[in-house]
């Protein structure tokens, strides 16, 4: 005979399992017939009881009542107690005629086991943020079964708007930061922990020395062989466990940039030993480690300190939160170049520690609201990060309104974080069915035939791309044909259903953004249509509740706007228009030949600098444009680009020189730049007008970069890059 251990205390029960056909009957006729017992008061077994509870009433329109006593009767809900059997946030859960126990592997292990019951023996299915399905009854009864569940990941997070909704954080098992990291301080800490506008002036020898120079500023990382810094540091963690009893584990980690690591001779020489940069913020963090035995220190490998070092081991207590933010998408992390870099580290840090957190990026950032379809790749790329050794996993997904199947993308990868060996097509049909109804047949049609498409094309998918790469691929003209047919059916199916209906036309606006992408590159259309398509799409993303088309907080409004001033064929006719271009100081190599067209085609550059935009890097840009013969205007602009997480800033000033026989040059004007620290992708033109028109051949543009990022800038130190697009001549 099969039994179940609960223990709280020097309390034990035991139950038996009884036949296969037993039932246990939680409500009958609308009334209570089980009870719920808290075998303690802890916080967690009140929510998994009062999360049981609202689900019996929302099925049959009555609620169990809730008790604290040890005096158990036949058919009790019991909610408590500590198994062996399952781990952290695992549980035991087992439903005989005598009762249902509800029993933890530690920490939210009951409020798990209540999700399971409630979606595997219940029938409710949760989809996004407030959405969920069941069958109402007036009768509840449950039958027999044992279930033991331990999730793969100790840790399971994501970002998506349904994180707003706290039931369906508890529903799909995920984890905040603030749940577990004291202060929420978990990522890109430096500068929180040491404020660079506090400590920088007095002690620059704090912080990086980059290019000859001490560097400070938000973005600059700390000299991580100064025993002044790490006795600062120790104590500043001090004071902040102090006020934060509870908390075990907190984040040291670096700032957000690439190559601001210290290269003071101290810090090279730790580096150089140790083979890579995370050399010295091993060592650091183990120092940190030894000084709080009882405590859990997370650190970044990200970016310049993405490979281990080749002796020093993290301490057991040392936390090693590992980035893929370089890799492409298109499959599994195994499969393609840029993922073999990953993977070297990752074999190389589990070597050396089994305490590993993957931070795994899963949406374009630069366009949200863009075709991204990475669903085939979600189950390896996960399984890849269990074998080695990760026991916690964040998957920015940024499931935002209107991002490419947000709602469906965290629902599947939560599911996957709690048991990567979970199906990922019946994941996707069974939230499809669930969450657009009759019109899910079409949408999966729509995703699987993209899917193969992008496979198909062997182009890249990468999460700082451009719908426009893909348009002699899976955004092809017939494809795009094909997927707005299949669109037309699903939007048809449910037509009556208001509800599904605008969740359809939600999972529409990353095709409908990708069209108007793709057209503004072509110059072809009708004016009045495409206008048209504009307007739709800001229509249907206001309906959606779409705030933002990309990571820096663009709204879609905007985009529309500057769409239609832009981007829509017509208007004035630049008189400079194919000119021909002599250069002086010519672009960074990789744009040289797209610079020789690019720059007078009529053809604007979008929101990434991946597509139609040409780059300097550390430099200036002096070029002349040849317009074949004299013209006559008043006015000359250039566009530029101001994107700062790229390292994309805007140049000091823009010079306008004309000449008649490409000898003898005149001033037209200068346009100069104000600093711009907004994190938002802004446009910015570089417009000189002349009281009086002039005439000319030759137009000389010399643009006077930074060079060099600023303080306050993710780069700092490094150089800078400025990206110019269309000039004009009117």
């Amino acid at each position: 005979m099969n039994q179940i251990k609960i223990t709280t205390g020097l309390f034990f029960l035991i139950f038996p399992f009884l036949t296969l056909s037993a039932q246990l009957t939680l409500v009958r006729n609308k009334k209570p017939v089980s009870r719920i017992i808290c075998l303690d008061s802890s916080s967690v077994n009140k929510e998994a009881a009062d999360l049981f509870n609202e689900f019996v009433f929302s099925i049959s329109g009555t609620r169990l009542p809730i008790l604290s006593e040890t005096n158990l009767r036949k058919g009790d809900v019991v909610i408590g107690g500590k198994t062996d059997e399952a781990q952290e946030d695992g549980f035991l859960i087992e439903c005989t005629d005598e009762g249902l126990r509800i029993v933890s592997g530690g920490d939210k292990g009951a409020i798990y086991g209540v999700v399971t019951i409630l979606e595997k023996y219940m029938g409710v299915s949760y989809y996004a943020k407030e959405s969920y399905s069941l069958t109402k009854s007036e009768t509840i009864q449950l039958p027999k079964f044992r279930n033991v569940e331990t999730p793969a990941f100790r840790y399971r997070q994501t970002f998506s708007y349904g994180n707003e909704d706290p039931v369906y954080v508890k529903w799909f098992r995920l984890e905040e930061p603030k749940d577990l990291f004291a202060s929420n301080l978990w990522v890109h800490t430096f500068d929180r922990i040491l404020p660079s506008d506090i400590y920088g002036k007095e002690h620059p020898e704090y912080y990086s020395f980059i290019n000859g120079k001490r560097q400070p500023g938000n973005h600059s990382q700390w000299c991580l062989t100064n025993p002044e810094v790490f006795e600062v540091v120790a104590q500043k963690i001090d004071s902040i466990f102090k006020a934060n009893p509870d908390a075990r584990m907190i984040s040291v980690s670096q700032n957000d940039g690439n190559d601001t690591y210290c290269s003071c001779e101290n810090c090279k020489a730790v580096d150089d030993y140790e083979g890579a940069h995370s050399g010295t913020l091993v060592r650091f963090m183990n120092k940190l480690a030894t000084r709080f035995p009882d405590k859990e220190f997370s650190t970044l490998a990200y970016l310049y300190s993405m490979q281990p070092p080749k002796h020093v081991k993290p301490l057991p207590n040392v936390n090693i939160m590992l980035c893929n933010i370089d890799c492409r998408r298109e499959v599994p992390l195994t499969d393609n170049e840029s993922g073999q870099n990953f993977l070297k580290a990752i074999e190389g840090w589990s070597a050396i520690t089994n305490n590993i957190f993957i931070w795994d990026y899963g949406i374009n950032f630069d366009n949200l609201v863009s075709p991204f379809p990475n669903f085939h790749i979600l189950k390896k790329n996960i399984q890849l990060f269990k074998k080695h050794h990760a026991t916690m996993l964040f998957e920015q997904v940024n499931g935002v309104e209107g991002a490419d199947f947000s709602e469906m993308r965290a629902y599947m990868l939560s599911k996957l974080m709690w048991n990567p060996e979970l199906d990922t097509d019946s994941l996707m049909r069974s939230f499809m069915n669930g969450y657009y109804g009759q019109a899910a047949p079409y949408l999966y049609q729509y995703r699987k035939i993209m899917e193969g498409a992008l496979l198909a094309s062997k182009t890249p998918l990468w999460i700082y791309d451009s719908p426009i790469s893909h348009k002699d691929g899976m955004l092809n003209e017939y494809l795009l044909k094909t997927y707005n047919e299949l669109f037309d059916q699903a939007e048809a199916a449910v037509e009556k259903d208001t509800k599904i209906l605008k969740r359809v036309r939600a999972a529409r606006l990353p095709l409908q953004y990708a069209e108007l992408e793709i057209m503004r590159t072509t110059l072809k259309g009708d004016r009045d249509d495409l206008a048209s398509k504009v307007e739709l799409f800001r229509t249907r993303t206001m309906e959606a509740g779409v705030k933002a088309l990309n990571e820096r907080g663009n709204p879609p409004t905007e985009y529309c706007d500057l769409y239609l001033q832009r981007f829509l064929p017509g208007g004035q006719i630049n008189k400079a228009s194919k000119a021909k271009m002599i250069w002086t100081i010519p672009p960074a190599d990789k744009y040289k030949k797209l610079a020789e067209t690019a720059l007078t085609d009529g053809l604007y550059g979008g929101s990434s600098y991946v597509e139609g935009w040409v780059g300097w890097v550390g430099t200036d840009a002096d070029l002349i444009i040849d317009m074949g013969e004299e013209k006559i205007f008043s006015s000359v602009e250039a566009d530029f680009l101001h994107q700062l997480g790229g390292w994309v800033l805007l140049p000091k000033s823009v010079t306008y020189s004309i000449s008649s026989d490409n000898k003898t040059y005149s001033d037209f004007g200068t346009f100069t730049f104000a600093e711009d620290r907004d994190l938002a992708i802004k446009f910015a033109g570089a417009k000189v007008q002349s009281e009086t028109s002039v005439k000319a051949r030759y137009i000389r543009v010399f643009v006077d970069g930074l060079k060099l990022c600023p303080s306050w800038h993710y780069g700092v130190g490094h150089e800078a890059w400025f990206f110019m697009d269309e000039i004009r001549v009117h």
